[in-house]
């Protein structure tokens, strides 16, 4: 085969085909530059199934028996300025092989969250999202806020499960609940619910900005960047923004909100 058809083959090649062989035998500069890349992304993919099954191993430690259904539990959107908080609770079969890659949403692409969010969906055995709206923050404050939400995402699971692994949050409930710090990067349910309160946040402030385009809630999702900062300066606040929240506070003085 040309260099050009090789290239093409190793896009579906199976690892153990016998054409290997013969390739590791072909003396041309551009087939052995071809299966060294090759041989460096089954290392990549060797490398991330481990990481997954470390991800999956940690939950496991929470499970009454193999067959145990937990949930992980977590949230996006805390620190903006503007918006609601997303947060999410999905509940994993104890061995989902179609999930590696999924990592804390914060550590993925964007292509990588939106791609494995339709895979916890399709996979997940149960999933709740809920948004607790910036006004409800406001009221209760961002920790209060936060862990309602999250006891809601969980009670809105279809199933009831027997434990619940939450990213650094206390819930309260008649489930068992374990607050685990940073189980995003440590548990596959916590990273799922992570990459599924992303997502959905994102595509929240992404139809806000529709609403309210002169602030570019599509470009910081209502983060206090500069130009977030500029703009309410100009405009000041939209009902979407957190009035509790400094700076927007302050932008409140002498107004009538």
């Amino acid at each position: 085969m040309t260099i050009s058809e090789v290239m093409k083959w190793l896009e579906s090649a199976e690892e153990g085909d016998p054409y290997f062989l013969e390739l590791k035998d072909d003396n041309r500069a551009g087939i052995r530059k071809l299966l060294a890349s090759y041989e460096r992304k089954l290392e990549k993919k060797r490398l991330e199934f481990m990481r997954h099954l470390e991800k999956e191993r940690f939950d496991d430690g929470y499970r009454h028996s193999p067959e145990s259904l937990i949930a992980g539990v977590d949230e996006a959107g805390r620190g903006p300025l503007a918006g609601p908080v997303v947060t999410a609770a999905v509940v994993l079969p104890p061995s989902c092989p179609e999930l590696s890659g999924l990592d804390d949403s914060k550590a993925m692409s964007r292509e990588a969250r939106e791609r494995l969010a339709g895979l916890i969906r399709k996979h997940a055995v149960a999933w709740s999202v809920h948004v607790q709206p910036a006004a409800e923050i406001d009221r209760l404050n961002i920790y209060r806020a936060t862990r309602e939400s999250m006891e809601m995402a969980v009670a809105g699971l279809t199933i009831r499960p027997e434990a619940v692994i939450a990213d650094a949050m206390k819930l309260q409930g008649d489930v068992p609940c374990h607050s685990v710090v940073k189980a995003d990067a440590l548990s596959l349910s916590v990273a799922a619910a992570s990459v599924l309160a992303k997502t959905e946040r994102d595509a929240y402030m992404e139809n806000l900005h529709g609403q309210y385009p002169a602030y570019g809630f599509d470009r910081h999702a209502g983060y206090g960047t500069p130009a977030h900062l500029e703009a309410l300066e100009a405009h000041g606040p939209c009902p979407e923004h957190r009035k509790t929240f400094a700076p927007v506070s302050g932008f409140l003085v002498g107004t009538s909100e």
